[in-house]
């Protein structure tokens, strides 16, 4: 009977083995799809940099849900008066009021952008 029971509790054994190396499998995999993910996304990211008098355009989060249809979501132009560590960007508005916001809401402001025609296509006139 005494048998039986160390065949038994061996086997048992065997089974939370192989469960304990399953789970750590699972872990070790779970780490490295967030790593490989986390590395993915960075490398995504543009990094922008402003400098100190640059027009910027500033996303009005307000018009994120309710946005009008053709109401646009930058506000601006504004100045960058100063630039503070970890992104953090003063800006100064046409009546001279300034804010701090975040480096991610900003965008460089292109004043006169020359835009000129690529090709145009002329359409014959309908026959009857």
């Amino acid at each position: 009977m005494s048998t039986y029971q160390d065949v038994a509790g061996e086997a048992r054994k065997l089974h939370i083995q192989e469960l304990e190396e399953i789970r750590r499998n699972a872990y070790d995999n779970a780490q490295i799809f967030k790593e490989k993910t986390k590395e993915f996304h960075d490398k995504h990211i543009s990094f922008k940099s402003f400098s100190i008098g640059q027009k910027v355009l500033l996303f009005n989060s307000k018009f994120k849900i309710f946005a009008g249809k053709l109401k646009s979501k930058w506000e601006g132009p504004f100045i960058v008066t100063q630039i503070f560590p970890h992104g953090a960007i003063e800006i100064e508005n046409t009546s001279g009021s300034r804010f701090k916001v975040n480096g991610q809401r900003l965008k460089p402001y292109y004043e006169n952008a020359q835009v000129g025609i690529v090709e145009e296509i002329y359409l014959d006139e309908p026959k009857n």
